[in-house]
C-alpha cells in the first residue's frame, strides 16, 4: 500500500490510489445541494424574453452618467421612476402575430420585461435628472447637487 502522489506536468497533485469512479460522501452531498432545483422547462430556450441589460455607471465631478444597452426598444417602452432615492428603470413589451392562410392559422405571442433599481447617493439632485434613448442605448444623467460638486483645486496664500 503506497501513499505516493504523482505530479503531472501541469503541476497539480493527484493521489495515485484514488478511485475516481466511486463517489465519496462529500461528492454525493455536493451533487444533491448543488443540483438545479428549477424545472428544466424554465432553463431551456423556451423562455426567450429580454435578459437583464448591462449597465455602465460613470461618475464625473458634476454628475453620474448611467448607460444601459437595450437595443430593439422604443423610448416609449421605458418607465423610469424615482422614489425615496431609488431609481427604477423598467420595460414591458408584448407582441402578438396572427397569420391566416389557406388551411391553417398560426398565432404567436411573446412577452418580455425587466426592472433594474439603483439606490442613488444623497448627492444627486433628483429634480434635474434627465434621460435619452439613442441607437439602443438608454442614457440617464444624474446631476449632483451644487454642494456635492467637486471644486477645482486652488492655491492658498500664506499670510
Amino acid at each position: 500500500m503506497s501513499n505516493l502522489a504523482s505530479v503531472p506536468k501541469k503541476g497539480s497533485l493527484v493521489n495515485s490510489n484514488s478511485n475516481q469512479n466511486f463517489p465519496t460522501l462529500s461528492n454525493w452531498l455536493d451533487d444533491i445541494f448543488n443540483r438545479d432545483l428549477i424545472p428544466s422547462v424554465f432553463t431551456s430556450n423556451f423562455n426567450t424574453g429580454i435578459t437583464l441589460p448591462k449597465v455602465n455607471i460613470k461618475e464625473t465631478a458634476n454628475d453620474f452618467a448611467v448607460e444601459m444597452a437595450v437595443p430593439g426598444l422604443k423610448k416609449s417602452d421605458f418607465q423610469i421612476e424615482i422614489d425615496n432615492q431609488v431609481l427604477s428603470i423598467s420595460t414591458e413589451t408584448k407582441e402578438e402575430n396572427e397569420r391566416k392562410e389557406e388551411n391553417y392559422t398560426r398565432r404567436e405571442f411573446g412577452y418580455s420585461s425587466f426592472k433594474r433599481t439603483f439606490t442613488l447617493p444623497k448627492s444627486v439632485n433628483a429634480d434635474k435628472i434627465n434621460a435619452s434613448y439613442n441607437e439602443g442605448i438608454l442614457s440617464i444623467l444624474l446631476p449632483k447637487k451644487e454642494e456635492a460638486k467637486q471644486k477645482p483645486a486652488r492655491s492658498i496664500k500664506i499670510s
